[in-house]
């Protein structure tokens, strides 16, 4: 069993909490609330709104979330689900307990596993920093799922970031903007 601290759409109440709830992909039990004991820059980015823990610690805010214990059945899914390692990647990282209502009291810090990323568009960093994220915001941003936001566990995608539009007038990077693109790779049976 392992712990995995869940701070945007997986969380409670929000779109993608029924991933958590699903016995078949495995076992998940909340055990409480927390926050990263680093501050990290929380985002919301992307067509679909999703929130982003980027991966530079120290920048932004501590960020809350809720604590779960999974075993190792769901701990592949949600590798899956988040599209690990390529979308996400998986680290431990030390959480600060807020609230506990797990059997094993764990103190005031606990390691979890956590999904960020390292891999993100230059313009993200500009964006405003979240200390706690809900999906139905004052930021004004809702989740917007796409029709199969599921990939079955092993379907292969490939994360690329590529210009929105090309300047005919000027050939410096730092005038494109840029856009994060999922390319699902279809694969074909013989």
């Amino acid at each position: 069993m392992a712990h995995v601290f869940v701070y945007g759409t997986l969380k409670r109440g929000q779109p993608n909490h029924k991933v958590m709830l699903d016995q078949s992909h495995g076992s998940a039990a909340f055990q409480g609330r927390g926050c990263t004991l680093e501050s990290f820059p929380l985002v919301i980015a992307g067509e679909h709104n999703i929130p982003w823990l980027l991966h530079l610690p120290g920048k932004g805010h501590c960020v809350a979330g809720e604590i779960y214990k999974v075993d190792e059945q769901m701990l592949s899914f949600l590798d899956d689900f988040e599209g690990c390692p390529s979308m996400y990647q998986r680290r431990a990282l030390q959480v600060q307990v807020l609230e506990w209502e797990g059997a094993d009291d764990p103190g005031d810090r606990l390691q979890c596993f956590v999904y960020s990323t390292a891999t993100y568009a230059p313009e993200w960093l500009h964006l405003p920093y979240h200390k706690n994220y809900d999906s139905e915001g004052p930021h004004g941003l809702r989740y917007n799922p796409r029709e199969s936001s599921y990939r079955a566990p092993g379907t292969p995608f490939l994360l690329c970031f590529a210009p929105k539009m090309a300047s005919p007038v000027t050939r410096d990077p730092a005038a494109v903007e840029y856009q994060k693109l999922n390319v699902l790779i279809p694969t074909y049976e013989i």
